[in-house]
């Protein structure tokens, strides 16, 4: 399995240690991703990522890895700033997983990650905002398909 995960950003959960216990115990049967900015109007790339990778920052200042081949992720687990019981979500702007998961084929499992909190009646969806397949906070899992 291929799992495209985000470093976190702000008060977003820290998912770091997770993906490298999966790693670990998965050995070679799972790689942990981390999203690239390649375009700034488009999709998200990823690449494999590891605690001893070497970093660098995008240009939003996001450790991102150095090099490596792009990956296709077979799951995302996505960061939640604001989040409705309709399985829509708000991040930190800028529509990239928007963009990412309408144009990937096959579209990747997508679940949202975050706290409770953060939930709100709606986000007000627009047509461009992709609806999660999931959302998993402190309190449960929500599924939406």
């Amino acid at each position: 399995m291929r799992v495209g995960f985000c470093w976190p950003m702000r008060n977003e959960p820290d998912l770091r240690p997770l993906l490298a216990t999966w790693q670990a115990v998965g050995s070679t049967s799972f790689t942990a991703l981390l999203p690239v900015v390649v375009e700034a109007d488009g999709a998200l790339a990823f690449r494999a990522w590891a605690p001893d990778i070497p970093m660098v920052e995008d240009r939003y200042g996001i450790p991102t890895p150095a090099t490596g081949d792009f990956l296709l992720p077979q799951a995302l687990l996505i960061p939640l700033v604001a989040f409705d019981a309709a399985g829509y979500r708000l991040g930190y702007g800028g529509g990239f997983f928007d963009r990412t998961l309408t144009g990937l084929q096959p579209r990747p499992l997508a679940i949202g990650v975050g706290f409770e909190q953060s939930r709100v009646e709606t986000i007000h969806p627009e047509a461009h905002d992709a609806r999660l397949d999931a959302i998993v906070t402190e309190i449960g899992v929500m599924n939406f398909t």
